[in-house]
């Protein structure tokens, strides 16, 4: 489905009936990422699929896309479907917009689950990185969304994935490149919420994953112990609910329904 807001085009998804969760996917990624889950999960809850901006169906909006842009098209379409409260499940970059969204909607926001993200802001060096990719992708987009979306998963993982891989990177392909600089501008800017996730009252759960590429497994670890937040371990990459698919289906079906 389709929302018109601020001239932008934002699609969604939304299947089942009962407590609302809204799955929010990472950079490089759509809202199909969440398709194998969503004929059991809908079963007995109202999920909520959207593509953030810039990436699948939904437009561009800026030269930035700001983690706080994100959360208010993602309210757009709650408001739109009359939904007064939901729990959040974000992965990667989606676990950003996710927190940007509990701290500017807190009444709204009943649970937050941040599969294979953080709450903290980018260090110098990620911020760097970023700059890099941005320069990257302008000089040669196949060639950066190929190897970026390939370098997200467990090298011990890729040729077992390598239908997956490929669907993954040719979904990526169609995202826009204004779209791909606007979110790794709007990555490289967010700020720190750990706070936001340390004083979240209602339930919260972070994955981690071992050989997590991106995301340091140890500080994540750290990260839960600080904030109070239940840490679930995962053996691969970044990519644990592909890599990990039935692992990460029994953990989210508990977290929404615990």
């Amino acid at each position: 489905m389709i929302l018109e807001y601020k001239g932008v085009n934002i699609f969604y998804t939304d299947n089942g009936h009962g407590k609302t969760v809204v799955f929010l996917h990472g950079f490089l990624e759509n809202s199909s990422i969440w398709n194998p889950f969503i004929p059991e999960l809908a079963k007995n809850n109202r999920i909520i699929c959207i593509d953030l901006l810039g990436h699948g169906k939904t437009e561009c909006m800026g030269y930035i896309h700001t983690m706080e842009t994100m959360a208010e098209a993602v309210q757009a379409v709650l408001e739109h479907l009359k939904i007064k409260e939901a729990i959040l499940v974000g992965h990667s970059m989606g676990g950003y917009v996710a927190l940007a969204f509990a701290e500017k909607y807190l009444n709204l926001t009943k649970g937050i689950a941040l599969v294979n993200s953080t709450s903290k802001a980018d260090s110098a060096e990620k911020k760097t990185n970023r700059d890099r990719a941005i320069a990257a992708v302008k000089h040669d987009y196949k060639t950066f969304v190929r190897i970026a979306i390939s370098n997200l998963f467990n090298p011990d993982k890729k040729s077992s994935l390598k239908k997956e891989i490929t669907t993954i990177i040719n979904n990526a392909l169609k995202t826009p490149l204004q779209g791909i600089i606007a979110a790794l501008e709007g990555m490289k800017i967010r700020k720190e919420r750990t706070d936001i996730l340390q004083n979240f009252k209602h339930r919260k759960m972070l994955i981690a994953s071992r050989e997590d590429p991106v995301l340091n497994y140890k500080s994540l670890l750290e990260e839960a112990k600080k904030t109070g937040v239940k840490v679930v371990k995962f053996p691969d990459g970044h990519m644990s609910l592909i890599e990990n698919e039935a692992l990460f289906f029994q953990n989210i079906m508990y977290f929404i329904e615990n």
